[in-house]
């Protein structure tokens, strides 16, 4: 993963409601309508939220008729948690994490 990669998927992760939907999708596929219910926000903001998502490649769509259904691509979640895993903090005098 890259770092652009991981800028856009920071970006997105920077609202809450993206925040908030991509926890809601740690629980397994959703419906765009009952992401819809769990909001209080129209239809046309929640299509902008889960494109951002989807652009940056932490959420895959799929079709069923009128509705999107939405997981999270567990590739992208993965490397991402690597990538933050992988950061340390390390001050003056020898890193205080080893």
């Amino acid at each position: 993963m890259n770092s652009i990669d991981i800028a856009l998927i920071c970006k997105a992760l920077s609202d809450s409601n993206r925040l908030q939907i991509v926890q809601i999708l740690s629980d397994g596929e959703k419906c765009g309508c009952k992401l819809l219910e769990q909001f209080n926000i129209t239809q046309p903001t929640l299509s902008h939220h889960m494109k951002v998502l989807c652009d940056c490649g932490l959420v895959e769509s799929r079709k069923e008729g009128k509705w999107s259904h939405y997981s999270l691509n567990c590739d992208t979640l993965n490397s991402f948690k690597d990538f933050v895993g992988g950061l340390s903090c390390c001050k003056e005098g020898g890193c205080s994490c080893k």
